[in-house]
């Protein structure tokens, strides 16, 4: 009597909704609305979710479902990019008498997509837009007399500099004629992503390798803007995508997607292989950007040894992403025996990590270490100030 009492199966139906996409670290809306098509009685129904491990857990909740249905809302972090498929949605409830429980599912065929946080990148453009941050270095200035590039020749008037006199083109013109240069564009920067085992790791609630796209992504739309070619480059025990510079701010997309494509890997990162194939793919003197990271002087010997090979050709600017917490274990007061094993701990992990930024230094590689919310900033001040310097070409 009880189960002929309650509703079928078929007389509940349930729809979730989510956005088609959402960047990786923020709120993902979601809204579950369950139809009734048969019965007046108020009926208690537990709703549970099937979704994979880049949203954070969608709890089992308990709706009250009457004629006019019901609808459940909340907001869920998004842990990790790439696909995130909601592929079923369970529905259980009790008879009147409280004797059965019946339970069904629904297939769903929601995906939601979670892309890589282009926040950062639409704040630098609003900045580059703005006249006083125009002319505060986010384009490329063009005075007379700096700059490595040729652009044309003007006649000679005191103030000039009597060095950048050409006496040949004088002598032609029968006029006393000086260079005028310009800052240098068209640089090929590669920004190459590690996305090995270490990567992975979550700082602040983030993974460090979302936290390195996001600064890459910063870093290629200023150099799009500003004249560069861009590319991009991805490996660990093999290479996982390669995007050759090209310019453009049509290239912007491109590069997203290709960054889009850059999944978490379990594996050890093969320095070697990797960097020795970018510096086969590249034919000219480029700024290659490389963010990784590294635990110990032990684990980043073949990664010092690969760096300063390709140094002797490119400019590199190295990025380690660390763990803010690192410093605040190592400074901490310790209160017992185990606080102050990591303690001591933490400080010799600092010490082996400035030992390895040290020894990349001296052989003129220039170093970024600092926390993944703070690593935007510093690049784009760094390439800044080698686009400046003319220290690219």
């Amino acid at each position: 009597l009880d189960g002929f009492a309650g509703p079928a199966r078929s007389a509940l139906e349930a729809t979730l909704d989510v956005p088609a996409e959402w960047p990786v670290g923020g709120e993902v809306p979601i809204r579950i609305e369950i139809q009734r098509h048969r019965g007046t009685r108020p009926l208690r129904v537990r709703v549970r979710v099937d979704h994979g491990e880049r949203l954070t857990r969608i709890p089992e909740t308990s709706l009250d479902v009457g004629p006019d249905g019901a609808t459940w809302s909340s907001l869920r972090r998004a842990r990790l990019r790439g696909p995130c498929r909601i592929e079923r949605i369970w529905l259980g409830w009790e008879g009147p008498l409280g004797l059965i429980q019946r339970h069904t599912e629904r297939a769903l065929e929601t995906k939601l997509v979670i892309v890589p946080d282009l926040g950062p990148v639409r704040g630098v453009a609003m900045q580059a837009a703005m006249p006083r941050q125009y002319m505060a270095g986010l384009k490329v200035e063009r005075y007379v007399g700096d700059g490595s590039e040729f652009q044309a020749l003007r006649e000679y008037v005191p103030g000039y500099d009597p060095r950048s006199i050409d006496y040949s083109a004088s002598a032609r013109h029968r006029a006393l004629l000086c260079r005028e240069f310009r800052a240098e564009r068209n640089h090929p920067v590669v920004v190459a992503i590690d996305t090995g085992r270490l990567m992975r790791e979550s700082v602040e609630g983030t993974p460090k390798l979302d936290g390195a796209i996001t600064a890459g992504l910063v870093l290629a739309w200023l150099g799009l803007f500003t004249g560069d070619r861009v590319g991009l480059y991805g490996f660990d025990a093999k290479v996982r995508g390669w995007f050759p510079p090209r310019g453009g701010l049509a290239t912007f997309s491109h590069l997203v997607r290709e960054a889009g494509h850059l999944d978490y890997q379990t594996v050890e990162t093969n320095f070697t292989l990797g960097l020795t194939h970018l510096g086969q793919r590249l034919d000219r003197r480029s700024l290659i950007v490389l963010l990784t990271d590294f635990v110990d002087t032990t684990t980043a010997q073949l990664m010092v040894e690969n760096v300063a090979r390709l140094a002797k050709r490119h400019l590199v600017v190295f990025v380690a992403l660390k763990d803010p917490a690192l410093p605040a274990l190592a400074d901490r007061e310790p209160r017992s025996s185990t606080q102050l094993y990591e303690s001591v701990v933490g400080e010799q992990l600092l010490q082996e990590r400035r030992r390895v930024l040290r020894r990349l230094q001296r052989i003129g590689v220039l170093c970024l270490d600092a926390a993944p919310r703070d690593i935007s900033t510093r690049l784009v001040n760094q390439y800044l100030e080698l686009k400046r310097m003319e220290r690219i070409g």
